[in-house]
């Protein structure tokens, strides 16, 4: 049996095709920002920071004060992500955002998955015209329950990747 070259290209495409969105990240009606268009994603490997506090209860709890982490692409440091929130990147482009919408992470030890809308801009480079930012495939970074002293830090090793979109 003769099968055409026309024939096998397209079986090709279509196995790479299926392969392709195989791989991506089905992300939560929650975070999703119809309509925008993805910019730039980048790894962050870091820690968020707890600070032991009381909470409206009275009880001392860890409450998150802020992220510290390098964001990499292709395994360089290309920018960081620190308190406001913001991300910054190396070519002096950087953004703050707030949170817009949350998924659970896939594991009780995972920070949640969050949509934020820029709120603050700087910079004419990659960053300059992101209007909301992704934390997808997040691994760690979660400190729940009691402390024992106020005042007192502790760090947590996380990931995540950060998709930095823009409208249009």
């Amino acid at each position: 049996m003769q099968i055409s070259k026309t024939a096998v290209a397209a079986l090709l495409m279509s196995t790479l095709l299926a392969g392709a969105h195989a791989g991506e990240t089905s992300l939560p009606d929650a975070i999703l920002a119809p309509g925008e268009t993805i910019v730039l994603t980048l790894h962050a490997e870091g820690a968020q920071i707890y600070e032991c506090k009381a909470g409206t209860d009275g009880k001392l709890a860890w409450a998150f004060r802020e992220p510290i982490a390098s964001l990499m692409e292709n395994g360089k440091t290309v920018g960081r992500h620190y308190a406001g929130p913001n991300w910054e990147h190396a070519d002096g482009s950087a953004v703050t955002g707030k949170a817009a919408g949350n998924a659970p992470g896939a594991t009780a030890n995972d920070i949640p998955w969050l949509k934020l809308e820029v709120t603050a801009r700087r910079g004419t480079g990659i960053l300059a015209n992101v209007s909301t930012v992704q934390r997808i495939n997040t691994e760690g970074g979660k400190l729940d329950g009691a402390c024992d002293k106020t005042g007192s830090f502790r760090s947590v090793p996380y990931d995540a990747d950060y998709v930095f979109l823009r409208k249009g």
